[in-house]
């Protein structure tokens, strides 16, 4: 299931569950091992749209937002997985389908709902076949200092929800790390589960 023999490891869940933490964490720990890792940085981080819409409060969520959050997470994960060993994402493409189609909600013979459509069935084709594993994080925290998770602090459940209804529905499976782990017992508990696979694409 690898992409360019690169072991491919998704860190999944809501809003301020710990998903960049822990990536920064694993990434850290399989350098100080010695394996060729990267990360893939969650690109709403850097999107002029989010920071349009969410800090400054122009606009809102729209199609050419949704799309280019799709695209760049698409883009930001292939590029980075063509000279490493194993790459850990910030969240996989099909959250940002999820979030689309919970922001969008599109009527049904719109373009919308189209453009919904075709990357939903990217996603099917793709990220089964590509994701080594995804992890989901069950967990959530307060982060008040945090502009960007203040603002969408209010759709944890409904975010959450959309995330493992539309993993499910692009068939891609999710493992629940155990709730109430703090970042090191994340890290051992996946190290457990990626080391087989990192193992099997040497071997």
């Amino acid at each position: 299931m690898s992409v360019r023999g690169c072991v491919l490891v998704g860190i999944e869940g809501t809003h301020a569950s710990g998903k960049t933490t822990l990536v920064h964490a694993l990434t850290a720990h399989y350098r100080q091992r010695g394996v060729l890792v990267d990360c893939a940085p969650e690109p709403a981080r850097t999107s002029p749209f989010i920071e349009e819409t969410v800090i400054h409060g122009k606009g809102g969520f729209d199609l050419a937002c949704e799309v280019d959050l799709f695209a760049a997470q698409l883009s930001a994960t292939l590029r980075a997985a063509r000279h490493h060993a194993l790459l850990i994402c910030d969240k996989t493409v099909v959250n940002v389908l999820a979030y689309a189609r919970m922001v969008l909600a599109p009527e049904p013979g719109g373009t919308d709902a189209a453009v919904l459509e075709a990357m939903s069935g990217l996603c099917a084709a793709w990220a089964p076949a590509s994701y080594d594993a995804v992890f989901y994080l069950p967990d959530r925290f307060d982060h008040p200092a945090d502009p960007m998770r203040a603002k969408v602090a209010h759709l944890q459940a409904e975010t959450a929800e959309a995330v493992r209804a539309t993993c499910a529905d692009v068939g891609l499976p999710l493992v629940d790390l155990p709730a109430g782990l703090d970042t090191a017992g994340r890290v051992a508990w996946i190290i457990l589960r990626v080391d087989p696979l990192l193992a099997g694409a040497t071997g």
